[in-house]
């Protein structure tokens, strides 16, 4: 297996993987890709955001749709969920973290989205 790290293209593209909580971007405004639990729990942490779901959209007594809660930001009504609710519907959809931890001027981003390898709408 090749250590060069290049860009997945075509449909996905990101730019680093994230592997553990002690690894950062190499620059603002990075796409960035991990599984790893601790380094999702702590970008939503530094944000105060709450792990959520969107009511309506459970399916058999599991949480639907995943989200985060952050403060000051309105719109949907989120409910929301314990981390280990969270977590274990990310694993059983073998879900994909998509995020930024700072945008191109360096201040603090909230982007972030969910994506299955096997699905572009996850």
């Amino acid at each position: 297996m090749s250590e060069q790290h290049h860009p997945v293209t075509g449909e996905h593209k990101y730019e680093q993987e994230i592997s553990s909580a002690e690894e950062h971007e190499e620059r603002p405004g990075r796409s960035l890709i991990t599984t790893d639990h601790e380094v999702i729990r702590r970008w939503a942490g530094e944000r105060g955001a709450k792990p959520a779901t969107v009511p309506g959209s459970e399916h058999e007594g599991r949480p639907g749709v995943l989200r985060f809660d952050f403060p000051g930001y309105g719109g949907e009504d989120l409910k929301e969920i314990s981390w280990d609710e969270w977590f274990r519907t990310f694993e059983e959809r073998d879900l994909n973290f998509i995020y930024q931890e700072h945008r191109k001027d360096g201040s603090p981003s909230n982007f972030f989205r969910l994506e299955s390898p096997e699905h572009a709408d996850a």
